[in-house]
């Protein structure tokens, strides 16, 4: 009986996984700035829900983010 010994290999390079976590931090990101704006009266409306950061910036960074994830599967770890 021949004894092989074969190394576990990963899916991806560590570059690829250092992209992958930051994509996930900027997606993060972008739903902690979504979130809050609510009131907690029912007869008060509050007009910071539709504010910049919450309308135009919190859902580019998710969008962002999402690209920048799908550019860190899809890219080759370089041989060097």
């Amino acid at each position: 009986m021949k004894k092989t010994t074969s190394s576990k290999k990963l899916l991806f390079g560590k570059r690829n996984y250092r992209i992958l976590f930051i994509a996930l931090v900027i997606i993060a990101l972008g739903f902690i700035l979504m979130s809050g704006g609510g009131s907690d009266d029912p007869n008060y409306f509050n007009e910071a829900i539709f504010n910049f950061r919450r309308i135009r910036l919190a859902p580019s960074l998710v969008l962002i983010g999402f690209g920048v994830a799908m550019y860190s599967i899809l890219t080759k770890e370089k041989n060097t």
